[in-house]
């Protein structure tokens, strides 16, 4: 599976608009914002990509669905459950 991103690329400092109390308490609490952010952004960015892969292999997944239903599943005969 392809990387989302190059996780060895450079860090660059990015200036942001937070609310402020929440930065404060964020910062009393010792909370490291640029790996929060970072989190956050692995996150949105999987979110994004496996919609994207969803919505481009649409036909596919109800192709295979369609033949399942129709046939079952390849090994049903095998399993145990």
């Amino acid at each position: 599976m392809d990387p989302l991103y190059d996780t060895e690329a450079p860090k660059k400092p990015t200036n942001l608009s937070v609310n402020s109390d929440l930065l404060a308490k964020t910062r009393a609490l010792n909370i490291n914002l640029s790996a929060t952010l970072e989190q956050a952004l692995k996150q949105q960015l999987a979110q994004a990509e496996a919609t994207k892969w969803a919505k481009k292999n649409k036909a596919a997944i109800k192709a295979y669905n369609s033949f399942v239903e129709e046939n079952g599943c390849f090994a049903d005969e095998y399993r145990a459950f």
